[in-house]
């Protein structure tokens, strides 16, 4: 967190006496929620307003002060106080004090540490950061800037991790991002490592409330750093309270400062239990919000608790316990090595906002386990922790074996998955002395020979989890990276094929239609292709086509599909493509030739008579006419077997021919009689026509 405080003045002598009934008051922030949550915490949240300086060293004339008089109110445990924009600084001092909700004592004045250094790289608002109390009714707060000015919309907010109702200020939007993400460049490093997955209590455990989480995950390309944190919430807690003080944390990033989760992928408490922190997977490489400018490939674990020099004048830190630190090394060297990275090795990562420790686009070597000191201008994780970070590379790198490498043939990879119709194979290059298994979903299925270099795995249909296991001669263990391998026969389907008519210009080798179909797999489509009468490769969700047809001909129309196994499935439907010209047509009233190259076959019919008619009879399942379009031409009524179907006005804002404007289409093919009888439209009842296309 980052240290701005300029020392601890005697607060308790600008203190303001007397307390207050917890209310909603005109000149709050805070709003009830129409709903009880049991269980999910809350936060409550009250507006700062002006206040006189006292007077004091610590609040001398011409500072500006802002704060909340001693005030009773409904229960909490973590307190803190936030801002409107993230990045703004507050200079100066922020101190507090608490009512005990079971003595009603008050505790005496604290002072609390801005923590923009601990962010997501854009959005929330700014805020100190959350001490934990204990159970509470009751809060004081004074804000002193260095100056007459300090951040706009202060307000403490206070957090109850065991209540239900939620009463917060509405959430503001996020500041716009530029939706860029520049990816770590890692240091090569030799002899990638792994090390054993600790045990790790899930979100369930410490009461996440899923349901405000504001946005899903997102993903990194892989971890190649840890920035230890302290949380700086005080040393005031029990193991047993661990889960409750990481509840609060969750609800005050997300609620109080707008953040999408909880800003930690881990936590850590004082007893060695290690938390899962922001949602999406612990194996997998979550982007989180913990070390601003350096949140890309890489994770954050945080210690509860303050961490600070022992005799640090503001807040005084403890000595991390010897289970704290062995927790962030297990964890640490377990998450690296999910990638290979060595816990005392070092790597480059590339800054990634305009206003951090380093200037964006900046190239940073970190150790792989490093403090979040380096990656911003923070005191945090606290200076006793910050000197305990040698001690936790070295114990990482004591519970890590050599990384089991191991190659998977004889499958397709895709999107992080090996797909096989058959056997596939795992390869590997034994070393002196060891012994191999293959598990399946933990299970042993080969024991290879000495010396063996593969072995096939049979696999039933379905995902199973694939992993090489060795025991060396000096007896440790290793094992490789599980690959999730997807045994799978079945052809992908496709079917729904139709092909119709579409609207467009038509010419005299090729009638515009739409191809369309159903493709579908039960694992993973991923080809798609056209094989007649043109190939053409698709996406695999694409659905249709727009091509043509060619005109007095019947053509195969085939769609081709295989999935990520190598399974393939056809199909295909053959269609005549038809037409009958507009002189053809069974007519009644005037019609008129007009003979230009612009209309099919160089020869056109118009009629500007109200109650002309024209009809063609043919047999297909779908049918078109075509129209001359125009800024003077009119309407037509159109007629599907006797029956009145609407009126079609052909007018356009410039002059187009051979305009296939109307379309009908039936489930099956059969005899048809489609009839145009020209409208008479007010000022331009003319309308010219150029035939009939059709399919069957």
């Amino acid at each position: 967190m980052k240290r701005t405080l300029i020392g601890v003045s005697a607060a308790a002598a600008v203190a303001v006496a007397g307390t207050v009934t917890w209310t909603v008051s005109a000149h709050s922030t805070a709003t009830r929620a129409s709903e009880e949550k049991p269980g999910r915490g809350r936060v409550q949240a009250r507006a700062l307003a002006d206040l006189p300086a006292s007077g004091s060293t610590a609040e001398p004339a011409g500072r500006k002060v802002v704060g909340l008089p001693a005030a009773r109110t409904e229960p909490f445990s973590l307190v803190g106080v936030t801002w409107d924009k993230p990045r703004d600084e507050l200079h100066g001092t922020v101190h507090l004090r608490t009512r005990d909700a079971r003595t009603g004592a008050w505790s005496g004045w604290r002072s609390v540490e801005p923590a923009s250094a601990d962010a997501p790289d854009r959005g929330g608002r700014g805020g100190t950061s959350g001490l934990w109390v204990g159970p509470s009714n009751g809060v004081e707060v004074r804000v002193t800037g260095q100056g007459r000015t300090l951040p706009d919309g202060l307000r403490v907010d206070l957090v109850d991790p065991e209540t239900g109702r939620t009463v917060v200020p509405k959430p503001r939007a996020a500041a716009p991002g530029t939706g860029m993400k520049l990816v770590a460049a890692t240091t090569p490093l030799a002899g990638p490592v792994t090390a054993p997955k600790p045990t790790i209590v899930p979100r369930s455990g410490w009461g996440a409330d899923e349901s405000i989480v504001r946005n899903p995950p997102t993903y990194d390309t892989s971890v190649q750093a840890a920035f230890v944190h302290h949380t700086d919430t005080g040393n005031d807690y029990t193991c047993a309270q661990s889960a409750s003080v990481i509840k609060s944390v969750f609800l005050y990033h997300v609620q109080s400062q707008g953040w999408d989760d909880i800003g930690y992928n881990f936590l850590v408490d004082k007893c060695g239990t290690v938390f899962e922190g922001r949602a999406g997977g612990v194996e997998r490489p979550v982007h989180g919000a913990h070390t601003y400018g350096f949140n890309t490939d890489s994770t954050g674990i945080a210690v509860l608790g303050t961490y600070t020099a022992a005799n640090d004048p503001t807040t005084p830190g403890v000595t991390p316990t010897k289970a704290s630190l062995d927790g962030v090394a297990k964890v640490a060297a377990w998450k690296l090595g999910l990638t290979g990275v060595d816990p005392t090795a070092k790597t480059t990562l590339t800054s990634n906002v305009p206003d951090g420790k380093y200037p964006q686009g900046q190239k940073v070597d970190f150790y792989t386990i490093s403090g979040h000191r380096d990656g911003f201008a923070t005191a945090c994780p606290g200076a006793q922790l910050y000197a305990a970070l040698p001690a936790v590379r070295t114990a990482a790198k004591q519970i890590t074996v050599p990384a089991l490498a191991a190659t998977l043939t004889g499958a397709n990879a895709a999107g992080g998955r090996y797909y096989t119709t058959g056997p596939a194979t795992l390869n590997w290059t034994p070393a002196d002395g060891a012994s191999y298994t293959v598990s399946v979903d933990g299970a042993t299925a080969a024991t290879p020979a000495a010396g063996d270099t593969s072995a096939p795995v049979n696999l039933a249909p379905g995902a199973h989890a694939v992993q090489l296991n060795a025991t060396f001669a000096d007896g440790t263990t290793s094992a490789s990276p599980q690959f999730t391998v997807v045994a799978d026969t079945t052809r992908p389907a496709v079917s729904s094929l139709a092909l119709a008519l579409r609207k467009s210009t038509v010419n005299s080798t090729a009638i515009p239609v739409t191809f369309g179909w159903k493709a579908t797999d039960n694992t993973l489509l991923t080809a798609l292709k056209a094989t007649s009468p043109a190939a053409k490769t698709f996406t695999p969700t694409t659905t249709t086509w727009a091509a043509s047809a060619k005109p007095g001909a019947t053509q195969s129309w085939a769609l081709a599909a295989a999935d990520a196994a190598g399974n393939t499935g056809t199909a295909a439907i053959s269609r005549y493509a038809g037409g009958i010209s507009e002189g053809s047509a069974r007519r009644t009233g005037t019609w008129k030739v007009t003979t230009t190259k612009s209309y099919l076959g160089g020869r056109g019919l118009y009629s500007g008579s109200k109650g002309a008619s024209a009809s063609w009879t043919f047999t297909g399942r779908t049918a078109g006419l075509i129209f001359k379009r125009a800024t003077n031409v009119g309407a037509v009524v159109v007629y599907v077997d006797g029956a009145k179907i609407g009126t079609l006005d052909t007018r356009a804002s410039s002059t187009a021919y051979r305009q296939l404007l109307w379309t009908r289409t039936w489930s099956t093919g059969g005899k048809h009689t489609i009839k145009i009888v020209v409208a008479g439209t007010k000022g331009r009842p003319t309308v010219g026509i150029d035939g009939l296309v059709y399919l069957r």
